[in-house]
């Protein structure tokens, strides 16, 4: 399992839903996809486990054009139980299982 420890700020699409990401640090995020090459899922995501705090879930991370990082996406559950919102910055571990 590759391990990749992080901190970045929360921030919230300005589209419709509200949906709050973090976007992974572009070093991390070129050797998370370099880990990973070949292990695309639909829209280009990669399945990983993401940790903030106690939190552990199983998620996607997504390729984003704009910043050419990748994305992670931080449902509300996740959120309330860190007691998160947009603008903090929380350490966070993405784990890749190969």
């Amino acid at each position: 399992m590759l391990r990749y420890e992080m901190q970045a700020e929360i921030w919230v699409y300005p589209g419709k839903g509200g949906w709050h990401f973090v976007t992974v640090p572009t070093d991390v995020a070129t050797r998370i996809k370099a880990a990973m090459a070949g292990l695309a899922r639909p829209w280009d995501s990669l399945g990983v486990t993401a940790v903030i705090g106690k939190t552990r879930w199983s998620t996607s991370l997504f390729p984003d054009k704009a910043s050419g990082s990748l994305l992670l996406p931080l449902n509300a559950s996740v959120r309330q139980r860190e007691g998160l919102k947009a603008g903090d910055a929380p350490a966070l571990t993405i784990e890749v299982a190969l």
